[in-house]
């Protein structure tokens, strides 16, 4: 208390603060009347508690802990931020026509057949005899669980009904697995990354090293080049560069888990993208993995859910014994109650043949845009990767420029929104991320822009 609360008041308002030798003598030899007065102060400004540097005092004179971690977190969130600097811009130029290629949030509708399914559990939830309440298995109903099930069959990937969860989305799923690791973990991320990945770990206080994705490794960085970790991250095809992983390279970071007792969690958010061959739509496309590997994917970009709130996690039977799956039962039972029937039936539309007949076109629709993209950064003679198996075109900033340099430079001259890559860690620096997600009238605007403002250069 004494070397946190140096900046309490005396008691009034604008009193000076006590200094540190009061403050010590005063809790030595009065402790009781001191936190009195520090009492007296907080009701008095706010009647419940008052913050002193991560200290706070509630009316009955005991110490509440914040969690200090928090202080180590950025200011705000990297599309906070933007968002931030994009309406700034917009009241100083209000008849600017903005063109967003920046957050991967997507633009068509949810298909058809989703909706359909919808109506239909909506009808059901209105009458008593087919009217879902709670839900039997906060795991997910099991026609769900089948549906994506069956959908990996069809990659070749064979799953126990058991190992599937359904929940809210991938980016809860990312932080809240951390429930089932001690504190003490290392954690292993690529540089640049999909920053919930390193705020998660962050907030709960673990070390957290950073493996270097540069043009050199083609943003596809190898175990051979990684320290010793107990987590580590892999997301492919990758956010935010669009490169994609390998089986064969897979093979080798599973090879690398198994060496180093070490547990993988894969992101797939984007793995629908992936259309080469050759390439991994799962880490347990390669024989093995499931010793070693947590899977998180998410109906957000297949199906266009970044609005209804759908994802799903695989936690094999084979990883650490079966303990991991039982502790993720535990934890989901205790802190969640599963996603919506109606939503569960959405998604279950989604594997259906109509369905996936109809999100291919929306996927298509989304390749076109990012091939429309690269066509404009071919033309303007500017390096990048992705756009191919991803949504995500990374390119290098033209004549040297940084990331928040580009940014303020296209949003002037082109009234292009992308993301800096500086935003991802510090191997994005000189690095712009665009998004295919967006209406195909407006990205062939903002192609055309930003090949005209390049031009210019």
């Amino acid at each position: 208390i004494a070397r946190q609360a140096a900046a309490a008041p005396r008691g009034v308002e604008d009193a000076a603060p006590y200094s540190r030798g009061e403050i010590y003598s005063s809790l030595a030899n009065h402790p009781l009347k001191f936190l009195h007065q520090i009492l007296l102060h907080t009701r008095h400004n706010c009647g419940k508690v008052r913050l002193y540097e991560g200290i706070a005092i509630n009316k009955r004179g005991t110490i509440m802990q914040l969690n200090p971690h928090y202080a180590e977190l950025n200011e705000s969130y990297l599309f906070s931020t933007i968002a931030h600097k994009v309406a700034d811009y917009q009241k100083a130029h209000p008849d600017a026509d903005i063109i967003r290629l920046g957050i991967g949030d997507v633009t068509l509708p949810l298909a058809a057949s989703v909706t359909e399914a919808m109506h239909r559990a909506v009808e059901e939830q209105g009458h008593k005899d087919t009217f879902h309440g709670y839900i039997p298995s906060e795991q997910g109903y099991e026609f769900l669980r089948d549906a994506i099930r069956s959908y990996y069959a069809d990659h070749g990937v064979a799953l126990d009904m058991s190992e599937i969860f359904v929940s809210d989305g991938a980016k809860s799923d990312l932080g809240n697995l951390l429930d089932l690791f001690s504190q003490d973990n290392t954690i292993l991320v690529p540089d640049p990354v999909y920053p919930v990945y390193v705020d998660d770990n962050v907030m709960a206080g673990r070390k957290i090293l950073y493996l270097p994705a540069t043009a050199e490794n083609h943003f596809l960085p190898m175990p051979d080049e990684a320290p010793h970790a107990d987590i580590v991250y892999i997301c492919s095809p990758n956010n935010p560069t669009g490169a994609t992983y390998s089986v064969e390279q897979l093979k080798a970071w599973v090879a690398w888990a198994k060496a180093n007792d070490a547990v993988i969690l894969f992101d797939a958010a984007y793995e629908c993208f992936v259309t080469e061959k050759g390439l991994a739509r799962s880490i347990f496309e390669v024989e093995g993995a499931k010793d070693v590997a947590i899977e998180v994917c998410s109906f957000s970009k297949i199906a266009g859910f970044t609005g209804t709130r759908c994802g799903y996690t695989i936690v094999p039977q084979a990883l650490a014994g079966g303990k991991l799956n039982k502790m993720w039962l535990r934890r989901q039972t205790t802190k969640f109650n599963g996603v919506a029937y109606v939503v569960q039936r959405g998604a279950e539309a989604v594997f259906t043949e109509e369905g996936m007949r109809e999100i291919q076109q929306n996927l298509d629709y989304y390749r076109t845009n990012a091939a429309v993209i690269a066509s404009a950064l071919d033309e303007a003679g500017i390096w990048y990767c992705g756009g191919k198996n991803s949504p995500y075109l990374w390119l290098r900033c033209p004549n040297g420029m940084g990331s928040w340099e580009f940014f303020d430079w296209l949003l002037e001259n082109a009234h292009v929104v992308g993301t800096p890559g500086e935003g991802f860690g510090p191997c994005g620096k000189g690095y712009f991320r665009l998004t295919a997600f967006g209406d195909a009238a407006r990205t062939k605007e903002a192609a055309a822009r930003i090949k005209a403002a390049l031009a210019k250069l």
